[in-house]
């Protein structure tokens, strides 16, 4: 029994390690959307069996990152309209409902903490530096999410992200669009500031992370260029 349960968990550990590897080549582009993921040849790079790649494939196929096709093998997904307008609608249904109820945990260092990533997003734009931007967005939206027990909630939030911003991981950015967020991240503050919590969920649900109001913006970010297919 001992020595299952070893072997077990060093299926799950390798299960891991090609979990991480293989969505670091998505994030950098090395598998890019719609291809179809050589099983065999990436067993013989990486020196492993079947097991944990069939493993990590169905966390990647959950997570929506890859498609499996019977008898054809694992496809890369592609990240539509449809997509993005299904994602936009939870994240902005689960962060709400984060802020909805978080008022006996919010405090004014939270706040002030908020505040900073919002000067720093602005900084990085005028900087011209998406990277730190990114980032930076990414922090003023954990500030809340950490104040949730719901660890699922937050895991599905932050995944649902991932594939919305690094996959693969982009580069350029729509300045535009990055300036009436950071506006909108201001918004937010300041009804939390006001104890305003149901509005500030509002305002994320029907206004940051509404799909209709930031259309334009999402067409052009993903699409302009030749992206996916509408």
């Amino acid at each position: 029994m001992e020595k299952d349960l070893g072997a077990e968990l060093d299926i799950t550990s390798l299960s891991s390690m090609v979990y991480e590897d293989l969505r670091r080549r998505l994030n950098s582009g090395l598998l890019r959307p719609g291809q179809f993921i050589d099983l065999s040849a990436l067993g013989r790079e990486l020196g492993m069996s079947r097991t944990p790649l069939r493993d990590a494939m169905i966390r990647l196929e959950l997570e929506g990152f890859v498609t499996v096709y019977p008898r054809r093998g694992v496809m890369v997904r592609v990240l539509d309209l449809a997509d993005i307008r299904d994602i936009y609608q939870i994240v902005g249904a689960l962060e709400s409902s984060v802020v909805e109820r978080m008022s006996l945990r919010f405090r004014a260092s939270d706040a002030e903490r908020m505040d900073a990533f919002r000067g720093t997003m602005a900084e990085s734009l005028a900087a011209d530096d998406f990277d730190a931007y990114y980032s930076a967005n990414l922090a003023f939206h954990d500030v809340y999410l950490g104040l949730s027990d719901n660890q699922d909630l937050v895991r599905s939030v932050r995944t649902l992200k991932e594939r919305l911003y690094d996959f693969p991981r982009r580069s350029e950015f729509v300045k535009e669009w990055e300036l009436d967020s950071t506006a909108e991240h201001a918004e937010i503050i300041g009804r939390l500031k006001a104890g305003d919590f149901r509005g500030a969920a509002a305002y994320i649900r029907e206004v940051h992370w509404n799909f209709e109001v930031q259309e334009r913006y999402i067409r052009t970010y993903y699409f302009a260029a030749g992206g996916p297919k509408r």
